[in-house]
């Protein structure tokens, strides 16, 4: 995920928010609605930096730097004596 994709879900979560909390909506069916609006408003943004740059937004790389997943702590095995 590029800075860009995190830039824009971020856009999304809060437009979702905001319009959710402006129409007071309450259920699936009303916060359903508030999620596709926010959803739109972050991809039109979205679809605009693309044709302005030329360059796709959304990427297959990852934006966090690789870590050790493999990599495993060893525990400290208790001996089985009682301090």
């Amino acid at each position: 995920m590029s800075e860009a994709e995190l830039i824009f879900t971020a856009l999304a979560e809060l437009s979702t928010q905001q319009i959710a909390e402006t129409e007071n909506a309450t259920g699936m069916v009303k916060n359903k609605t508030a999620a596709k609006a926010g959803g739109g408003i972050a991809k039109k943004a979205c679809k605009e930096l693309e044709a302005k740059t030329g360059k796709k937004v959304i990427t297959s790389a990852s934006y966090l730097p690789a870590s050790n997943s493999g990599a495993v702590r060893k525990s400290k095995k208790s001996s089985g004596k009682k301090p």
